[in-house]
């Protein structure tokens, strides 16, 4: 992937312009869009000093004749340098840094951009630490994470491993305990204790996690299945986990 890509969406943009003005190169916006969402964006630009323009859609549009998925670009894009993933050292040295029990989630196979950025969105919303996943069988953090992420593809560290089984042994030592979720564990996610140093795995659509993940994991959880499907979206199924974590940590903290 290049280091420079197009991202789109009022959202995207705003957060690039609020977060990280400094990577953003240009701005382009559609004709005949002057809303003040649009004029908000527009004073972001000026104020950071990003050069920016008002061209047809059709312009815009080009600018993704590639993508396979029809993108809705609500009229604004930016041309920017995209936030690159961390590696394992990196990872271990935020975790050794932290002065409170870390809350991880680790995506194995997530392959779906748009799942990516669910999972970013939700793990930012949660206060989650980190997410990590393998380099191979990933998503990219591309266009589409950026705007489905809503910002939090910017300002959650993620961190992109070559051996993931080797990294969660690091976590462990390290005192993180590591809970992975299969429909066949014995346990509920409601059964289990999230106030200590946690990850939370989640596996591919589908297939779940890989053997060497599964073996690596401390503890095996699922989520209650009570109706005819068997298994949440893997973004639902992480949102679903991060806040029963949010919700004991809070119940501790109040004594």
């Amino acid at each position: 992937m290049s280091d420079l890509e197009w991202i789109y969406g009022i959202h995207a943009v705003e957060n690039a312009l609020t977060q990280q003005p400094e990577r953003v190169k240009e701005v382009r916006f559609q004709e005949g869009r002057e809303d003040k969402k649009n004029q908000r964006l527009v004073q972001l630009c000026k104020t950071n000093k990003v050069r920016y323009s008002v061209v047809p859609r059709r312009d815009i549009d080009q600018l993704f004749t590639k993508n396979k998925d029809r993108v809705v670009h609500q009229g604004v894009v930016a041309f920017t340098t995209m936030t690159k993933a961390g590696n394992e050292a990196d990872l271990h040295t935020l975790v050794a840094g932290l002065e409170e029990n870390p809350l991880i989630i680790i995506l194995d196979g997530v392959t779906d951009p748009h799942n990516l950025g669910a999972c970013l969105r939700s793990a930012d919303a949660a206060g989650a630490h980190a997410v990590v996943m393998p380099k191979d069988n990933s998503a990219p953090l591309n266009a589409t994470v950026s705007k489905v992420a809503c910002g939090a593809a910017e300002s959650m560290p993620v961190f992109s491993v070559t051996n993931l089984a080797r990294t969660m042994k690091k976590l462990q030592d390290q005192g993180v305990w590591i809970f992975g979720t299969a429909g066949e564990a014995t346990q509920t996610v409601y059964e289990q204790d999230f106030t200590i140093g946690t990850a939370i795995v989640m596996g591919a659509e589908g297939e779940g996690m890989r053997r060497l993940t599964r073996e690596q994991c401390d503890y095996l959880v699922k989520l209650p299945m009570a109706g005819v499907v068997s298994s949440l979206n893997v973004s639902v199924a992480t949102g679903v986990c991060l806040y029963e974590v949010v919700r004991q940590r809070a119940v501790k903290a109040k004594g």
